[in-house]
């Protein structure tokens, strides 16, 4: 497995708009493409409370390949960015990193 951390950091006040898209548009479209999340987290403590972080678990990097870019370029989802972001931009940058597993992780 390859584990994908991805980390929103939102303009101030946008993170209730992020994660309202989350729940309500990207997870819908997600399964559409068979993207699996393995968990979503915001920051209690941490440089700044306006972060959503979450992990996507993929097979290998051709399966992250082939599901990311038919999600990224879904007109479905394109159309529904532009309209969670008519009053403004909601995120300010995004980071994000494959990971692999070592062989002593609970997590494989």
């Amino acid at each position: 497995m390859i584990y994908e951390t991805r980390v929103y950091r939102c303009l101030p006040g946008r993170l209730p708009a992020l994660l309202k898209r989350f729940e309500t548009i990207t997870l819908k479209l997600w399964d559409k493409h068979g993207i699996r999340q393995a968990g979503f987290f915001t920051t209690l403590v941490g440089e700044s409370n306006q972060d959503l972080t979450y992990l996507l678990a993929w097979e290998s990097l051709a399966e992250r390949e082939k599901k990311w870019t038919a999600f990224a370029t879904d007109p479905e989802w394109i159309a529904a960015r532009a309209k969670t972001e008519e009053d403004g931009q909601i995120v300010l940058t995004i980071e994000n990193q494959l990971l692999v597993p070592t062989a002593f992780s609970a997590v494989k």
